[in-house]
């Protein structure tokens, strides 16, 4: 395995690859490897015996008094971990090597940021997409492999990349969680072990939603509110949002319009303390 720092090494290797006509998977990350990261680069080697991962901490989808500062990070450990994984390359570029003095060029979608957790995160997604594309130009991917837990983001990168004529196939892996049933995510490590425990109210209340929408509830709005009931009833919890939406468009289902024949996405952000957390269920998915 090598580790890659700058942009011209990593793209001299992906031509290299590319010259001897074989393909290249790409697993974007920010570090601080969990299971979840593990799945995403297992499933790579399954369309690519290239595999690159990526690992940088974009500090331009942080806003304001964000935790990029304090973002959990094991350099060593995760670079082990890729290679147990049989990843190829770390690319592990600093800051200014992916933007560099004078940069001001960014990527931004015009409606699917408007929801979930765009609507409190407002320079959130024009990071990611920027970042994504950036990555897409130096590694240059034939596969890419994007977790579900942040299905906004995994909506907002296959929309980038139809607009923008990528020839490059976007995968989303299931969300991967503790035995518990919390979503792992390297944000849990902040959590104190009772605030753990707590967390667990995110997948507990979108089995309750899924559970009152299967049984016929068709007002999202009631299914909301017992959702808002259920996890206010934790200490140390404050709800961003609690969405019921259309998976491709994001857009809010109105009361009484749920329809179990469709696909529906629940969606939630919840802090746990001063941790932010997110989580995902969807109901009757597309095939």
């Amino acid at each position: 395995m090598e580790i890659l720092k700058t942009v011209s090494e990593m793209q001299a290797w992906s031509d290299n690859i590319h010259q001897k006509q074989n393909q290249i998977c790409l697993v974007p990350t920010m570090g601080y490897f969990h299971e979840g990261h593990l799945s995403l680069m297992e499933k790579g080697k399954e369309f690519c015996p290239d595999l690159v991962v990526s690992l940088f901490v974009n500090p331009t989808q942080f806003g304001e008094n964000e935790d990029l500062d304090s973002y959990p990070a094991n350099i060593e450990r995760d670079v082990k971990l890729a290679e147990k994984k049989g990843v190829s390359v770390v690319f592990m570029p600093d800051k200014k090597e992916i933007y560099p003095d004078g940069f001001q060029t960014y990527v931004e979608l015009t409606k699917l940021p408007g929801h979930l957790c765009g609507l409190s995160r407002p320079v959130h997604f024009r990071g990611v997409a920027t970042v994504v594309t950036k990555l897409f130009n130096i590694v240059k991917p034939d596969v890419a492999i994007f977790g579900s837990k942040d299905f906004q983001q995994l909506q907002i990168i296959r929309r980038m990349v139809k607009d923008l004529n990528y020839n490059i196939k976007i995968v989303g892996c299931p969300i991967v969680r503790e035995d518990d049933g919390l979503a792992m995510s390297s944000r849990n490590a902040y959590l104190s072990p009772e605030q753990r425990q707590i967390a667990l109210c995110l997948s507990k209340s979108l089995e309750k939603a899924e559970d009152m929408i299967l049984n016929g509830e068709k007002i999202t709005s009631t299914v909301k509110k017992e959702l808002a009931s259920y996890i206010k009833s934790f200490s140390f919890t404050e709800i961003d949002y609690i969405s019921i939406c259309d998976p491709e468009t994001l857009d809010e289902i109105g009361d009484g319009d749920i329809n179990t024949a469709d696909p529906l996405l629940i969606a939630m952000a919840v802090y746990v303390g001063r941790t932010r957390l997110i989580d995902n269920r969807i109901i009757n998915p597309v095939q």
